[in-house]
């Protein structure tokens, strides 16, 4: 029987929260009274949780396991899933369990009042550092200045998504993913839904600051042509005040001050101008690595075993 529901969870060595997972997910869904099904995607687990989703699998038939062949990240893990995912709404969620399972209910209910898109706002947030929190925050605050489109604030990937949202996104097969940018992207109508978002189930955070760092990069060269104008600006400062101070040094030579002379200054633009031209040159290398992925035609991902696809 066709799911009406599809959750997807990424998976990288989460053993130790899985049979939650599992129960809490099955506990809400079942309430529904509708079909639904699980898609466990393993991305590279190290510490038996393959294993265990294969038992998950076993005691269960609405519960998908997809297995990658290496660790591919978690934003192609989740794209796996929206691939695989049969159901006409489609609900991402991360299995440590800091998104609550319980409020698909409420964003069922919105999917079921016309929107398209339900993505889940985190109104609190447990079990986090303040440098966490502040990182975070500045994030998302930046990320919706500065971007093309307008990503709604404090927003995770936890979110429902329409079949025809999960088709528009499928074909998307950018390299580098955004997925909570380019489903504010594809438009349609959506809606926020407020929670409290818990601490961790088990395990430690899989998003380290390396992590997050790299997810604001892809964000913003993804989203935004911001740092290719900044670092115009940046060209046209430089050079106007070199315009600035050549007739300023040139008369004070002629005068005969002593404050132009030697190689000190020389030496001070030579480096000045150096460190703009490297920074200008680090922000176009951004840019042209993403075009040299997509133009290598490489597959986002490489599954070790999953179910067969759904034929279009």
């Amino acid at each position: 029987m066709k799911p009406t529901f599809s959750i997807i969870a990424p998976i990288f060595n989460e053993f130790e929260s899985l049979p939650e997972l599992r129960r809490r997910v099955s506990e809400v869904m079942d309430g529904l009274g509708e079909p639904w099904e699980l898609l466990l995607i393993d991305d590279g687990s190290t510490d038996g949780s393959t294993e265990r989703i294969r038992e998950l699998a076993a005691q269960d038939e609405r519960i998908r396991p997809i297995i990658f062949a290496r660790n591919f990240g978690h934003q192609i893990a989740v794209t796996a899933g929206l691939d695989y995912s049969r159901g006409d709404a489609v609900v991402i969620i991360d299995a440590d369990l800091q998104d609550p399972p319980e409020l698909i209910a409420e964003m069922v209910a919105r999917w079921r009042e016309g929107y398209e898109v339900v993505y889940a706002v985190r109104a609190e947030r447990e079990g986090e550092s303040a440098f966490k929190l502040w990182t975070a925050s500045l994030f998302y605050r930046i990320i919706y200045r500065i971007t093309d489109v307008k990503i709604p604030m404090d927003t995770g990937d936890f979110r429902l998504m329409d079949r025809k949202v999960v088709n528009v996104m499928n074909s998307m097969r950018e390299k580098a993913r955004f997925l909570r940018g380019m489903s504010a992207w594809v438009g349609f109508r959506q809606v926020g839904v407020p929670y409290k978002r818990a601490a961790r189930f088990a395990g430690s955070t899989k998003y380290p600051f390396r992590k997050m760092l790299k997810l604001a990069i892809t964000a913003i060269t993804g989203f935004s042509h911001l740092p290719l104008q900044i670092a115009t600006w940046i060209g046209f400062v430089a050079a106007g005040i070199s315009l600035i101070f050549i007739p300023i040094v040139i008369i004070e030579r002629l005068i005969g001050k002593q404050a132009f002379f030697g190689q000190a200054t020389t030496l001070v633009a030579v480096l000045f101008l150096g460190g703009v031209q490297l920074i200008c040159l680090g922000i176009l290398g951004e840019y042209i690595g993403r075009i040299y992925d997509e133009v290598k035609g490489r597959p986002l991902y490489i599954v070790r075993e999953a179910p067969e696809k759904e034929q279009e």
